[in-house]
C-alpha cells in the first residue's frame, strides 16, 4: 500500500488524499515509466544530461491544465534543446495528441501516466479519492536531482510560472 498523505492538496476547496512518498528538493528524482503519445515508453532515463521540467496536470481537456501547457510550450521556445519540457497527466495517449495538434504545442512533449500510474505513484501525486494527477511542476537538474518542486495547493489554481523557469534558467 502506497503512502497516505494528507493535508497537502485540495481539490474545490475539499481535502484530498495523495499517495506516494513526499519527493524533496535536494533529492534524487525517481525514476518513472509513462508513455509519449505514440504509445512508446519513457523514463526519466530518457533525457538524461539534460534539465528536465516536469510539469503535472489532472487532465489537458480542462481549463487550467490547458492554459498551464499552452504558457509552457511557450516559455520553452526560448529554452535550449538541453532542456526537455514535458506535462504528464492520466489522460490516454490518444487524447493527449489529439489536444496537441489542435494547440498546436510543439515544444513540450506530452505523457501519459494511464498504463501504471507509476509517475503519480513514484513522485507522490496521485489523489487517491479522483484517481488523477495533483497538479505540480518539478525541475530536474542535468545529474537527476530535484531543484525545484511545486505542488499547487489547489488542484483548480495555476501554478508559478515564473519560478519554474527561473529554477531552469538557474541551471543553464
Amino acid at each position: 500500500m502506497a503512502n497516505k498523505r494528507t493535508g497537502v492538496i485540495t481539490f474545490k476547496q475539499n481535502p484530498m488524499t495523495l499517495l506516494g512518498p513526499d519527493i524533496a528538493v535536494g533529492s534524487q528524482a525517481p525514476d518513472f515509466k509513462v508513455v509519449n503519445t505514440d504509445l512508446q515508453p519513457v523514463t526519466l532515463a530518457s533525457a538524461k544530461g539534460k534539465i528536465q521540467l516536469i510539469a503535472v496536470v489532472p487532465s489537458i481537456d480542462t481549463g487550467v491544465c490547458d492554459t498551464m501547457t499552452r504558457k509552457f510550450n511557450q516559455d520553452a521556445a526560448a529554452l535550449p534543446d538541453s532542456v526537455a519540457v514535458y506535462t504528464i497527466s492520466m489522460d490516454l495517449p490518444f487524447a493527449q495528441k489529439r489536444w496537441c495538434g489542435a494547440a498546436g504545442i510543439e515544444r513540450v512533449k506530452l505523457l501519459s501516466d494511464y498504463q501504471e500510474r507509476n509517475f503519480g505513484l513514484n513522485y507522490g501525486l496521485l489523489i487517491d479519492e479522483l484517481k488523477l494527477l495533483a497538479r505540480a511542476v518539478y525541475v530536474i537538474d542535468a545529474t537527476g536531482k530535484v531543484t525545484y518542486r511545486e505542488i499547487v495547493s489547489e488542484v483548480t489554481d495555476e501554478p508559478d510560472y515564473s519560478a519554474a523557469l527561473k529554477a531552469v534558467k538557474s541551471l543553464l
